[in-house]
């Protein structure tokens, strides 16, 4: 394995709360008491803060993590490593429009955050990242040592020894 979320259940609570108050009332801080989100403890109103939804694929050489960050400009976007951790931050702000009294608000606004444990068979040093048409792309080597590599097999000097 190469990496782990730090957060197994954090989906299925984003649901459950979701489905429970409803997107709008998360994301404008209706809620008035603090509330353990992700590992941050957030005093006041909730700034609701689900993980990026993240794919992981492996390729020759290298794990390639793709986050979704649509409408997130890049320098709003922040990858940081320490101590094994990958931590993936954005923040989406909303544009108001003057005169615009909004209708439906579905899309969520804030920051985002998403920490992903790298294991050792990685190299944090090496790591890559790019942004292009809402989705950031987070390369990540494997290390040489930890490659998969072919072992060959010869014949036993062993087994003539036995027959002497």
């Amino acid at each position: 394995m190469y990496l782990t979320t730090l957060d197994p259940i954090g989906r299925d609570f984003d649901r459950i709360v979701r489905r429970a108050f409803g997107g709008s009332v998360l994301n404008h801080g209706v809620l008035n008491h603090g509330v353990l989100n992700h590992g941050v403890l957030n005093h006041g109103a909730v700034n609701y803060a689900p993980a990026l939804p993240m794919d992981t694929v492996r390729r020759d050489g290298e794990v390639v993590l793709r986050f979704d960050v649509p409408g997130v400009d890049q320098d709003k976007i922040d990858v940081t490593v320490d101590k094994g951790v990958l931590t993936v931050s954005a923040t989406r702000e909303e544009t108001k429009t003057e005169g615009e009294n909004p209708v439906v608000r579905e899309r969520l606004f804030g920051s985002f955050t998403r920490r992903v444990r790298l294991t050792d068979n990685l190299d944090a040093e090496a790591i890559e990242a790019s942004h292009r048409d809402g989705v950031l792309e987070i390369r990540i080597p494997v290390r040489e040592e930890a490659k998969p590599r072919k072992i060959t097999v010869g014949a036993s000097s062993a087994a003539g020894e036995l027959a002497s």
